[in-house]
């Protein structure tokens, strides 16, 4: 199992949000350059990194987050995973471009469902990874200030049998709350789908990532790992660790 440390990027600087709340905004530092390397020297094998400017569409012109993906590819060695905002195959060149090893889309595929076999297509299946971020089992859009009616799991569904590989599955009422990982939920996700899923949204301490491993059935990829990290509840190299155990 993969443990990917996260990195949100608001106006250039590392945050986290409470539930996808831009108002409920916590910086944790203005360099996010160091952070990537903070973590990547402490044994990270992946970041998982988020524009949330683009995601909620307030990006502005001059982007800097996207500036920031481009110094923290050329800071550290291991691969990045990326999302927040990608709308158009453009925005997923640019992005890769930049550096990201893949991307993350959420919003666009919901709204511009042709959009998938077009990126299919160009960039392969590996490098394209399903958002499937939801309240209350549905999907939720536009760095989740927009609710839907369409089952997290039907769409999964529909987008394993498009040719999607993996998703990242967030549990946004438990985002930023350290009030511990959906493993159920992503284990359920997973089995029911055939997606390779990596889980996201509350994970607080060791419990949890030992939690997935318990239940994880093949199909559950990784965990991705903000608020607890940040606050101290858990520790990077311990994670590791434990993941390393149990894939030996």
């Amino acid at each position: 199992m993969l443990i990917f440390p996260a990195i949100d990027l608001r106006r250039g600087r590392c945050v986290r949000l409470r539930q996808g709340d831009p108002t409920a905004e916590t910086v944790f530092s203005d360099d996010p350059v160091a952070m990537a390397r903070h973590w990547a020297q402490a044994g990270a094998r992946w970041l998982h990194i988020v524009n949330l400017d683009g995601a909620i569409g307030d990006q502005g012109p001059d982007a800097p987050n996207l500036r920031q993906l481009a110094d923290i590819r050329r800071a550290v060695g291991i691969p990045i995973q990326f999302g927040g905002g990608l709308r158009t195959v453009d925005d997923i060149q640019q992005a890769l471009a930049l550096g990201a090893a893949r991307v993350v889309l959420g919003t666009a595929l919901v709204e511009q469902p042709h959009m998938l076999a077009d990126a299919l297509a160009r960039f392969g299946a590996d490098r394209i990874v399903a958002g499937l971020d939801a309240r209350d089992g549905k999907l939720a859009t536009r760095g989740w200030q927009t609710s839907t009616d369409l089952d997290v799991g039907a769409v999964g569904l529909r987008l394993r049998q498009a040719g999607v590989l993996r998703a990242v599955y967030t549990d946004i009422g438990r985002d930023g709350m350290l009030a511990g990982v959906d493993a159920a939920g992503t284990v359920s996700l997973a089995k029911r789908t055939g997606l390779r899923v990596i889980a996201s949204g509350g994970v607080r301490d060791l419990d949890d990532i030992r939690r997935l491993m318990q239940l994880a059935a093949p199909g559950v990829e990784g965990v991705i790992v903000g608020q607890a990290l940040y606050t101290g509840g858990l520790d990077l190299a311990a994670a590791l660790a434990l993941a390393d155990r149990v894939e030996a």
